[in-house]
Formats: C-alpha cells, structure tokens, sequence
C-alpha cells in the first residue's frame, strides 16, 4: 500500500501520465408510472415499482495530476473490454506519452492475458530499430533503478542430474 501511496506523491511529469482505473456496473432502471410533480409544499413523488432494463458497466479513468477523468460505458466487463479501453488510454487519451503509470486492483482481467485476447500479436510487435532501442533502454533503466537480482532457481546439483548425459563418465 505505501508504494502505491507514493505514486500519488510524485510530481507531475506529462511524459509519464498516472491515471487510475476503476470498473463498476450500473443497473439500468425505468419509472413504470409517470412521477407526480412537486407542488408547493409537497415533493414529488416517484412510485416504488419500476423496470429493470438490464446493467451496463462503466469504466473510470482519472489522472489526478492531469485533471482528466473519462469514463468508457460498456455492455460488459470482459477482458476484452478492459483491452479496448486501455489501448483508447494509449492511442488516444494520452497518445504523447512515453510511459502511463496505471494504478488499478487486482481484479481477475487486469493482466497482459486480456491485452492477447483482444487483439492480434502483430498490434504489439516492435516495428523498426529505434523503437527496440528505446524500449530496451526503458526496460534497462528500470531494472537498474529498482536494482532488480536474478532469481537464481537452477542450481549446480540440479544441473548435474539434469545434463547428467553431458558429463564425462570415469
């Protein structure tokens, strides 16, 4: 929580939009009877029944150092509706920026699965030699800020029965 809690603290950086995103569904409802105003004196009146006309679901967007908010109505929350609206963030909403710091929960769709299952490989291919570049450059800088080891799983032991065959026998 208190890393999430220090994404709020940092300066605006129009190059690095933080924008949070929040889904919630809404149950779409009509007056079966026709309201009764207001008289001086006396509120209107709604009655009690009405008509379910099923739910949509919205997803909010806000980038509180920008000052943005929008909120994408959709008939579903699938996975492949979270995919839509973050390539929307992407290519539309904040095309100019290099990197968007997202900060969402950990709902079951927030992963890179729904990115695959909503649109085809080539859509996040690295299309020429510059590009490569400055994406390997970001990847690098990151893993060295945040000083990230190697998680070293294979070890020598496992290496010798596993390449048993590779060794020489005496």
């Amino acid at each position: 929580m208190e890393d999430v809690l220090a994404v709020y603290t940092r300066p605006r950086d129009g190059n690095c939009p933080l924008v949070c995103l929040d889904e919630t569904s809404k149950q779409l409802i009509a007056e079966t009877r026709v309201p009764v105003p207001m008289k001086a004196g006396r509120p209107a009146r709604f009655d009690y029944e009405y008509e379910r006309n099923g739910t949509a679901n919205l997803f909010m967007m806000f980038a509180p150092l920008e000052g943005w908010r929008h909120v994408k109505v959709t008939d579903r929350h699938t996975a492949v509706d979270y995919a839509r609206v973050l390539k929307d963030l992407a290519d539309i909403h904040f095309a100019h920026a290099k990197t968007i710091v997202l900060v969402q929960d950990n709902l079951s769709i927030h992963s890179k699965a729904s990115l695959y299952e909503a649109f085809p490989a080539v859509v996040r291919r690295i299309p020429n030699k510059q590009i490569l570049i400055d994406e390997i450059a970001a990847w690098e800088h990151d893993r060295n800020a945040n000083h990230t080891k190697a998680d070293w799983q294979f070890t020598t032991k496992n290496a010798r029965i596993k390449l048993k065959h590779l060794y020489p026998a005496i």
